[in-house]
């Protein structure tokens, strides 16, 4: 045997050495591949009902809101009955009431002027009468 063929039966050595060393790696790296692919086929499978039940959740949330917006509807429909109601009321009863409030504060300040008055007459009088009698 030559230098030549023992120099290439450690380089043929070698190479199958790294041969091997890299192999190693790629079976674990297919081992992994396969395993994701596993894991990716049971997550489908598993979506499948979770998107079903998400449809009939979102379909009855969708009913729901249909009947909500009947609910405000009305609600905006009493509002405004309530606010014509409240307008009629003001226009027939307000204006009467607030005449007759302002009346009975007008009698009022007039009796009690006229009371005030009549007292100072009388303590006029009562003046008058004891400083003549002095």
């Amino acid at each position: 045997m030559s230098g030549g063929a023992i120099a290439a039966l450690v380089a043929a050595i070698a190479f199958a050495v790294l041969v091997l060393l890299a192999a190693i790696p790629l079976l674990k790296l297919g081992r992994t591949l396969d395993e994701a692919t596993l894991a990716i086929r049971k997550a489908h499978e598993g979506a499948a009902p979770l998107l079903d039940e998400a449809q009939g959740t979102l379909t009855q949330v969708n009913s729901q809101l249909g009947q909500v917006e009947g609910i405000a509807k009305n609600v905006g429909a009493i509002s405004a009955n309530a606010a014509a109601l409240s307008a009629v009321v003001s226009s027939t009863l307000g204006n009467p009431m607030i005449k007759a409030a302002a009346f009975t504060y007008g009698v009022r300040k007039t009796v009690q002027g006229r009371r005030d008055a009549e007292a100072v007459r009388a303590a006029r009088r009562r003046h008058r009468a004891s400083g003549r009698g002095k």
